[in-house]
């Protein structure tokens, strides 16, 4: 098959259910494991947005003119706290009004050690699939993203808010008490936690003390011991035995790829 690469599509199940969506349709992942598989890069890329025919991408996908001019490329996506939408300098303010005012979740992960991370509500559980996330809880509920991101910053000053993908992808990671996590950096973050909820009104922040971690399974029958990451700009051509599928990364026998990172980049497919 031929087509354009996009973020793969996963659903939560014992273990995650992966598809390659390539043009518009789909490829069962899982029971390609243990096969030989190919990618070929043919040397063409489009815009995930406007789809035009481009030399090069920028944040995975989107030609220069969208990167810097649409909303969801901007700097405050990625910074949250750094929203600029009630000083009225927002690229898209319908679009930041749709995607960054509706409830969004704080919580904890294990992927290569503890983080706290941020999604909207309608985005879980594949935020935490995409990232590798072996163990998750939600630990917020908020009206925003900003404010979703305040709370980060404070929760990020005692642990990781980022991920080491080589060390998610050799599965070197401890089973964590997540619970025990949350109380015990809820103590650390009361003061600020509390200036926050005066700041912008308990019904802003709700607290989720209920909830129960989730346990994410992978289908992987070997974590590679060296990572070896393949560029289809240098290597348009990849193959190997599929390994696996953990976050948005085929595990070869050869190497590894991420696929989202080549959205928009027309391949062929074979296994």
């Amino acid at each position: 098959m031929q087509g354009l690469l996009k973020k793969m599509p996963s659903r939560l199940n014992d273990p995650v259910q992966y598809d390659l969506s390539l043009g518009g349709q789909g490829i069962a992942l899982n029971p390609l494991i243990g096969k030989l598989i190919k990618l070929k890069y043919t040397g063409h890329i489009f815009c995930v947005h406007c789809h035009k025919a481009i030399k090069k991408s920028f944040n995975q996908g989107y030609c220069y003119p969208c990167f810097i001019s649409l909303a969801q490329c901007d700097m405050c996506i990625l910074k949250p706290e750094t929203c600029h939408y009630a000083a009225g300098t927002c690229r898209e303010p319908d679009w930041g009004l749709a995607f960054c005012f509706q409830p969004h979740i704080v919580y904890l992960a294990n992927s290569s050690g503890i983080k706290v991370g941020i999604t909207r509500q309608t985005q879980i559980p594949t935020r935490w699939i995409d990232q590798g996330a072996a163990q998750a809880l939600p630990i917020f509920k908020v009206q925003s993203r900003y404010l979703a991101g305040l709370i980060e910053v404070v929760i990020a000053k005692h642990i990781s808010d980022k991920t080491s993908w080589q060390q998610m992808l050799k599965n070197q990671i401890e089973s964590l008490d997540l619970a025990a996590k949350r109380d015990e950096l809820m103590a650390l973050c009361e003061v600020e936690l509390a200036e926050i909820s005066q700041r912008f009104g308990q019904q802003a922040i709700e607290l989720l003390p209920g909830v129960q971690p989730m346990d994410i399974y992978f289908p992987v029958d070997t974590y590679p011991l060296k990572i070896k990451s393949f560029n289809l700009d240098k290597t348009p051509e990849v193959s190997g035995i599929l390994h696996g599928i953990k976050g948005q990364y085929l595990l070869l026998d050869t190497g590894v790829i991420n696929i989202r990172k080549f959205s928009g980049y027309e391949v062929e497919f074979t296994a």
